[in-house]
């Protein structure tokens, strides 16, 4: 039996687009306000793409910074992978697009659609990979451009969702000495498929006039539902992660920006505290499979984790989908 080759995280990046939204700019497109909003979400603003700006740019700009870090060129990449919701186009994969214009001549490239838990499936996917000797360097990448998919006269849905882009670089974990991927967990449910979802555009519901004007290009949830299975979800991963060790030895939990009462919520479940908990949605909103790598980066170039400490990641989306990864930094 071939020994599992251990994997660690290289080099991380992030890129949000410039044009920032606020809570008060959108009081003026739908019934809310700034004190709802950041009341039942902690949300205060959040940034939408510009005109033309699609979700492999955002992809490219966070790619080239997690690159940067790892100190590692695009033609020495085996992988591009982009955990997304909101490609580019369906045909081809975004992570093509991606591929092309870093210039990874090198690299196999597809997308995954897991909603906002893509990121974290991707990185599994990437680090199955790598562990069996399949592939040696990859690029993962969690990317979304909801605003293009959001009706701005629903406020259950609009006020959440931002666009951002966060990567990282995986590889064996002796050419990149932190990071390293101690356990991992994907999980599915689809029989809460309708908890959150966007009917149009697919092979059942092709865009035509009558889908066009019923609304089904644009994304639907019920709130209720998804924060009742978000609280218990959320806390279930931390726990499954951070079993066997001490909450001491727990470093820093770096969740799935969904909403800051289900964090909150989910942490008082556990009994954790919250200066145990990174976040940022105040800043971007729910930007899906991108939330948990643009955190992760942001820690990193912040120096929050503490060599030797243990980071959990979790997210979980529609699907419903969910999973979680335990890194030692």
């Amino acid at each position: 039996m071939t020994n599992r080759i251990s994997v660690g995280i290289a080099g991380t990046g992030s890129f949000v687009p410039a044009r920032v939204v606020t809570n008060h700019d959108l009081e003026k497109l739908v019934d809310t306000s700034d004190e709802w909003i950041v009341q039942r979400t902690g949300i205060r603003r959040r940034h939408f793409a510009e005109e033309g700006q699609a979700c492999s740019d955002l992809c490219f700009e966070a790619a080239q910074r997690a690159l940067e870090s790892a100190d590692l060129s695009p033609e020495e990449l085996d992988l591009v992978i982009v955990g997304t919701v909101s490609p580019d186009q369906l045909i081809p994969s975004t992570a093509c697009f991606v591929q092309e214009r870093l210039g990874a001549t090198r690299a196999g490239a597809f997308d995954v659609n897991a909603a906002c838990s893509g990121f974290l499936t991707s990185l599994h996917t990437a680090e199955a990979f790598i562990s069996a000797g399949r592939a040696r360097n990859a690029l993962v990448i969690g990317a979304e451009v909801l605003s293009r998919f959001l009706d701005m006269e629903d406020r259950t849905s609009c006020i959440i969702f931002g666009d951002g882009a966060g990567a990282a670089v995986v590889r064996p974990l002796e050419e990149c000495g932190r990071g390293e991927i101690l356990r991992t967990s994907l999980g599915a449910d689809g029989s809460g498929a309708e908890f959150i979802h966007m009917k149009g555009g697919g092979s059942r519901l092709p865009a035509t006039h009558e889908t066009l004007e019923q609304g089904h290009q644009y994304i639907r949830l019920r709130g209720r539902e998804v924060y009742r299975f978000a609280v218990t979800k959320m806390s279930d991963l931390i726990a499954e992660m951070a079993e066997g060790y001490d909450l001491d030895d727990i470093g820093l939990v770096v969740p799935h920006q969904v909403n800051e009462r289900i964090i909150q919520a989910a942490m008082d479940r556990l009994g954790w505290p919250m200066d145990k908990v990174f976040l940022n949605i105040a800043e971007y909103g729910n930007t899906s499979a991108a939330t948990v790598p643009i955190a992760l980066d942001e820690v990193v170039r912040a120096g929050r984790l503490e060599p030797g400490k243990l980071v959990i990641l979790c997210a979980f989306g529609a699907g419903l989908t969910w999973g979680a990864t335990l890194l030692r930094w």
